[in-house]
């Protein structure tokens, strides 16, 4: 081959390697998201209480907080690649089962579902840093739109798909068989650009005898994750129930959904490329905390005043929040074995801490029928939030 079809293939390869992060990252939130508009059709259909209903988003969280640990254990085994091949052949799988119209097969589908997106919220990072080494803050912004633009389609246009497709619920659910397939096509090109040496002069170091829960650094990243996904979750769950104590109804709190999305995309592109720059990103944990603050005493003073601006606040400041967190898992290794170990440890701890924030945050809601302690608890959690950033935003690696 000569120096030109090099050039010409190694062009192509970066084309396909593009597109892996994009539609791979396309999968990660939206079969997810795409079930709350729907939730009330599919119980309706298959008769499901309130208790089964709730399992249909639980189970997929579930899967994360107990399987990413164990994910980037076995990552080191198989190639990264491959990896994100069996993620989206076990997706394909249960995205096909959870619309079979069967109780047990919507529930072994949901399983499915949350094991397939979990090696990929886990190995995306890795494949980022393996991939694009000089360009890991561009990435990760792609890799953190194309996963919030997504969502926000799933969750404005789930019922309207069902319609179009005329399969109701079935067909907002399945549609998102079609991405998954898509990815998965192109991965398979991938493998056959990387039958060459390429690749495995790629992934020399997808090996790692790295213990990371004696390392402080991976610590902090790990907390810090959990807490900005407490924040994020508190309020996506509770947001209508206090809009609509504070005044709002019919389509209002979903339009303020809307406009927190729709905020979250330009900032989760640029805060990972201007982030990627800096020395280290104290400045930035503390501009989305002192955000996070601001929104919090807007929501206790103002209520639901100034509700739009407060969306854009809380869209910045949440975008900024997790498209860092994200990036801290590849800014802070050495190697992509390592920047998939710590997703796997940040994922794991951090959704273990988020389960427990919605349930927390309606709880101290029953007690006086209040919202104020509910946001209180959320300003605690937010100065936690600042330490624990501080700390992982240090220019400091988690093998140091």
């Amino acid at each position: 081959m000569n120096y030109k079809d090099r050039q010409q293939a190694s062009y192509a390869l970066l084309i396909v390697n593009f597109l892996v992060v994009v539609l791979v990252s396309s999968n990660l939130r939206s079969p997810i998201i795409s079930v709350a508009p729907v939730l009330n059709q599919v119980r309706q259909a298959l008769q499901l209480n309130a208790f089964q209903s709730s399992m249909l988003t639980s189970i997929p969280l579930f899967m994360f907080a107990t399987c990413s640990v164990l994910v980037s254990r076995l990552s080191h085994k198989v190639k990264i690649t491959k990896f994100l091949i069996y993620s989206l052949i076990v997706l394909s799988i249960g995205l096909l089962l959870r619309v079979s119209g069967s109780v047990i097969y919507l529930f072994i589908g949901s399983v499915f579902i949350g094991l397939g997106i979990c090696i990929g919220n886990v190995v995306t990072p890795g494949y980022i840093k393996n991939n694009f080494p000089k360009q890991i803050g561009l990435m990760t912004g792609i890799f953190a739109v194309a996963m919030n633009l997504t969502a926000a389609l799933a969750s404005g246009f789930s019922v309207r798909i069902g319609q179009w497709t005329g399969l109701g619920w079935r067909g907002s659910l399945g549609i998102w068989l079609v991405i998954a397939l898509l990815a998965l096509i192109v991965l398979m090109l991938e493998l056959l650009f990387n039958k060459g040496s390429v690749q495995h002069k790629k992934e020399v170091d997808v090996t790692s005898d790295l213990n990371l829960f004696k390392s402080a650094q991976a610590w902090s990243i790990s907390i810090f994750m959990g807490l900005q996904s407490l924040f994020y979750y508190c309020l996506v769950s509770w947001l209508p129930a206090v809009l609509g104590d504070y005044g709002m109804h019919g389509n209002s709190p979903g339009w303020v959904l809307f406009v927190i999305q729709i905020t979250m995309l330009p900032v989760s592109f640029c805060s990972p490329i201007i982030a990627g720059k800096m020395k280290n990103q104290k400045a930035m944990i503390i501009l989305i905390c002192a955000l996070n603050l601001i929104s919090i005493l807007m929501f206790i003073w103002l209520k639901s005043k100034w509700i739009y601006c407060n969306a854009i606040v809380l869209g910045l400041s949440t975008g900024l929040a997790f498209s860092l967190a994200i990036l801290f898992f590849s800014l802070r290794s050495k190697s992509s074995a390592n920047a998939i170990k710590v997703s796997g440890m940040a994922q794991s701890i951090g959704y273990l801490i988020a389960a427990f924030g919605p349930p927390l945050f309606g709880k101290l809601h029953d007690l006086n029928n209040s919202w104020q302690q509910s946001f209180l608890f959320l300003g605690f959690a937010v100065m936690l939030m600042l330490y624990f950033g501080i700390q992982a935003a240090r220019n400091k690696y988690v093998e140091d």
